[in-house]
């Protein structure tokens, strides 16, 4: 029962080592499949406000369920204040809610290769804002690793196809309403995984609680939001479950499943391991194409492999040795 020693901000050895490892293969598995499932199995006639809403439900059940199994559940009165949960789920709960809405701004004005390349800056922003933070530094291979993450998420992203001209041709509107929006959405999204960890990390708050809190948030504002959007009159019209069957729940259950995976993640091993996550997972979505569509993947995907693994193995090989510097 010597598990308690390794408390420290950055979880290296060890059990958890090994669960990090299992948690961040799910979520490879879950971020790679999700984008195949939601196509086969939710139809465009489901209203996206309504499955967003399901997912966070769907979110808060499973940590409610999660808490009553770890016994953490019967703490939840005794520990709980509302200031303390605006300070750590609040706050991140409102960055996304932003980054979000700057992220929709830009989709609509720039390519989407343009898009998703500028989009992977946030994983150097994940770590520079881990770093002012929580004092966390990465070591100069770690560094290397996090640029070669972003090489691969570029291939990736030209393997994706889109070899098609921004449609707007003015520069100013390419600018202030396409790379601007989506660069401070990427800095918020950075802004946003350093305070998650923080608030699990050094504040001890629960990744479930976390879950449940941002969950909740995240649909007080969407239900806010439904009155005026046309979200909001479609489901006035023909329900809220227009367009569901009873196969609609398995990607929005596997998509709150996910949610839970990411907030484990970032309370054991901090949000620059989410970010390889996402890129290992297009290689999986890349793969399961190949699979069940017959879609080859490209040649930017093959060159992309080596990259990922070279900076998964190296981040993990050569963490930042603190020991060292003290001796």
């Amino acid at each position: 029962m010597a598990a308690p020693k390794p408390k420290a901000s950055t979880p290296v050895p060890g059990k958890m080592s090994s669960r990090v490892w299992f948690y961040s293969i799910l979520l490879t598995l879950q971020y790679g499949a999700q984008p195949l499932i939601s196509k086969r199995f939710i139809s465009r006639e489901v209203i996206v406000t309504s499955s967003v809403l399901t997912c966070e439900v769907a979110k808060v059940v499973c940590a409610i369920m999660l808490m009553v199994k770890d016994g953490s559940l019967k703490k939840l009165a005794k520990e709980w204040t509302l200031i303390g949960s605006l300070i750590a789920s609040g706050l991140p709960a409102a960055i996304y809610a932003l980054q979000n809405s700057l992220l929709q701004i830009s989709y609509r004005n720039l390519d989407s290769l343009t898009f998703t390349m500028l989009n992977q800056t946030k994983i150097i922003f994940t770590a520079l804002f881990t770093f002012i933070i929580l004092r966390q530094r990465q070591s100069i291979h770690q560094i290397g690793a996090l640029f070669l993450l972003i090489m691969a998420a570029l291939l990736l992203s030209i393997g994706e196809g889109s070899s098609k001209a921004s449609s707007s041709g003015d520069p100013e509107q390419i600018l202030f309403y396409g790379i601007v929006p989506v660069l401070v959405g990427s800095v918020l999204s950075g802004l946003a995984s350093s305070l998650c960890q923080w608030a699990s990390q050094v504040k001890k708050h629960s990744s479930y609680l976390m879950t449940i809190e941002m969950s909740t948030v995240g649909s007080l504002c969407l239900l806010a939001s439904i009155s005026k959007s046309p979200d909001g009159e479609a489901i006035r019209r023909h329900g809220f479950f227009y367009g569901w069957t009873p196969l609609t729940l398995v990607p929005v259950v596997a998509n709150a499943l996910g949610g839970i995976l990411v907030g484990l993640i970032t309370s054991l091993a901090g949000g620059v391991t989410k970010g390889f996550v996402v890129v290992s997972a297009l290689l999986v979505t890349a793969m399961l194409q190949f699979l069940f569509e017959g879609k080859p993947p490209s040649t930017y995907s093959l060159v992309a492999l080596p990259l990922v693994i070279s900076s998964i193995s190296i981040y993990q090989k050569y963490p930042y040795r603190v020991k060292k510097k003290e001796a």
